[in-house]
């Protein structure tokens, strides 16, 4: 019998009360061929683990349960994408806080399972967007409104929890599944 896998990563979700200003940032994108994540389930992704076995999951949850990280407060906003400006994959939105301890902790504790290490290095960021196209002009203006929400403020928020998700993909957009809740303390 073949284990079942299942996609999963750890997470920290964003205010639910964020999700009408970040819907009013995506608006301002309206016009562009992107794919647009559902405002309410915008989260800043610490650690993607892939397809795991679903066996698994006990064991890596109590390995999160030590993580040492104390709640803290983010300030979420600004604005960029990935890699670059003038090749623009993903829009995202910033986190400041202490998401670099939060996120070393994670990668502490998983450890001994043998997850990849990220190799990029880490920039706590939700995910607005994936940008399908972009031809000449629409770059941009694309870039222009980036430049013009730069510093965009969405609001403060406490880090005192930390999520274990299962991902479910699709054609309608993922479907997130909380499997295990880290309370920081």
């Amino acid at each position: 019998m073949v284990k079942a896998l299942i996609r999963t990563f750890i997470a920290v979700e964003l205010d639910p009360g964020f999700g009408g200003k970040i819907r009013q940032v995506q608006e301002r994108f309206s016009e562009f061929d992107l794919k647009f994540v559902n405002p309410e389930i915008v989260h800043i992704t610490l650690k993607f683990l892939g397809d795991i076995k679903e066996s698994k999951v006990p064991s890596i949850a109590a390995a999160l349960d030590s993580i040492m990280c104390e709640p803290f407060e983010a300030k979420i906003g600004g604005l960029g994408v990935f890699p670059k400006p003038s090749n623009p994959k993903v829009l995202w939105l910033g986190a400041e806080g202490n998401f670099e301890t939060l996120h070393n902790d994670v990668e502490t504790v998983l450890k001994p399972f043998g997850f990849k290490e990220d190799e990029r290095g880490f920039t706590a960021h939700a995910t607005l967007a994936r940008v399908k196209s972009l031809n000449k002009d629409q770059k941009n203006s694309f870039i222009n409104i980036l430049k013009e929400l730069k510093n965009i403020e969405i609001g403060s928020m406490q880090v005192n929890k930390v999520l274990l998700k299962k991902s479910t993909l699709t054609p309608e957009g993922p479907i997130y599944e909380t499997l295990h809740t880290v309370y920081l303390d």
